[in-house]
Formats: structure tokens, sequence, C-alpha cells
């Protein structure tokens, strides 16, 4: 008699949010953990997401330039890692916090700072266990022209202004008023 294998299912970062759920507006990035730009940029989603709280959920896709960045490929594969224990944004802000300092060690030092208790944790990372997920944002993101890094969608237009947050929430707003044109008026009974 076999036994079968017990796969686990693997939280796909096109399913990880912060943010309310149900808001009205997704704003998905296409980011990665060593560029500066990106880590300015998260600053700038951070204060979205406060100003915006409840309106607003955030996607980010991992979008790593390893031509430029050699070790942003890992730090994405670590990032999925934590989110398959509910630590991702904990492990999303620490990754920005130290994008100089993304070695495979610091990687799990860093899980540890989340709150990520895996003892597998580096074996995980040696062997690439989410290597595939990673991989498979980079491909997403080439099918909707991502090219550089931060490449930002709100409920899923590309986003072409300046990522400050005067040109976003201008554009949460209009998005916000295109959601609300759309929801049909609810009948008074």
């Amino acid at each position: 008699m076999a036994f079968k294998k017990e796969v686990p299912e693997i939280i796909e970062p096109r399913d990880v949010f912060v943010g309310n759920i149900d808001a009205p507006i997704t704003l998905e990035e296409f980011g990665e953990y060593e560029s500066e730009v990106c880590a300015k940029a998260n600053e700038v989603v951070k204060q979205i997401l406060e100003d915006y709280d409840g309106k607003v959920r955030f996607n980010f896709r991992h979008f790593p330039l390893t031509h430029i960045h050699q070790r942003s490929l890992k730090a994405g594969e670590a990032a999925v890692a934590t989110a398959q224990v509910g630590k991702f944004w904990e492990m999303h802000n620490i990754l920005f916090a130290n994008r100089r300092n993304l070695g495979t060690t610091s990687l799990k030092l860093h899980s540890k700072e989340a709150g990520v208790q895996n003892k597998r944790f580096l074996d995980e990372l040696v062997n690439a266990t989410y290597g595939w997920q990673v991989q498979g944002d980079i491909k997403e993101g080439h099918d909707r022209g991502v090219k550089d890094v931060p490449t930002f969608f709100i409920n899923g237009e590309r986003f072409t202004g300046k990522i400050t947050f005067e040109d976003m929430s201008k554009a949460i707003e209009v998005a916000l008023k295109t959601v609300k044109k759309k929801t049909p008026a609810k009948a008074k009974v």
C-alpha cells in the first residue's frame, strides 16, 4: 500500500493583501526589495493605506531585477515563505528597511524579526521552495508590460504618474469616482 505524500497548498503572492479585503480600490505594485526607488514607493504606499483606510487594499508582486540586484530574487522568495505563516507584511517592511543586507543568512534573521518560527526557513530558501511563485509574478509582470520597478496598477489600470502621495491619491480619487458610477444605486423599500 503506497502512501500519498500530502502537498501543502502555497499561498500565492497575488492572494496576499494588506488593507480592507473588500475595498473598492486595489493598488498593486510590481517591485523588488533591493531597489531604493521601491523602498521610497513603499513609504508612499503606507501613507496611501493610512489616508484611504478601508478604501484601498494593496498587493505586492515580485519583479526582481536580478541583472542589477542579485539578492532580490531570494528576498522575494523569503517574503513568499513568510506569507505562508501570515507574516508577509512584517517581512515586507523589514526587507525594505534592510535592503542592503539581504544575504541568505540575513534573510533567516529577518524572518525571525518578523515573527516567523519556521525551523526549515533556511532550507526552504536554499532549495528555492517558493521560487516558482516569484517566477510566476515575473511572468505575469512581463505579460502586463512591466519593464522596470516599481510599476503600479490601480484596479488593473497602469498608473503612469509620479510615485508621490499627491499623484497616487489623485489617481485613487478618479478610480473611486469610477467605481461609484459603476455601482448601481440601491432601491428604496
